[in-house]
């Protein structure tokens, strides 16, 4: 078993940043994306900016990166600034998912507001 799902995710997709750590394990991406779900926000947060620290790199694959805001989200889900990130990463890949950036754009905005930032 990984120590964390950083290292998990190093694992199973690669990283050009960072040697893959030394591992005899068998790799499933279905196992993986069940520790994803459940990962608590800064395990994913983490995972993301070690993977993929600038949006258009890494080798985590689109639809990776994408899930994983969501879990992040659904623990956050008055943090502005991660909604921004995650609309775009949805432009980015998109247009099948710029309804959801833009709703995402448009609730961090709201949120921005009531805080009188």
């Amino acid at each position: 078993m990984h120590n964390t799902l950083t290292e998990h995710a190093r694992c199973l997709y690669g990283d050009e940043y960072h040697p893959a750590p030394e591992c005899d394990l068998d790799h499933d991406e279905h196992h993986f994306v069940e520790e994803l779900t459940f990962a608590d926000a800064d395990a994913v947060l983490t995972m993301l900016r070690a993977l993929c620290s600038h949006l258009a790199d890494g080798h985590l694959p689109v639809r990776i990166r994408n899930l994983a805001h969501r879990p992040a989200l659904l623990q956050r889900p008055d943090d502005a600034p991660l909604m921004r990130e995650a609309a775009e990463s949805l432009w980015l890949h998109g247009p099948d998912w710029d309804h959801i950036a833009t709703d995402l754009t448009r609730r961090a905005d709201a949120l921005d507001r009531r805080a009188g930032r």
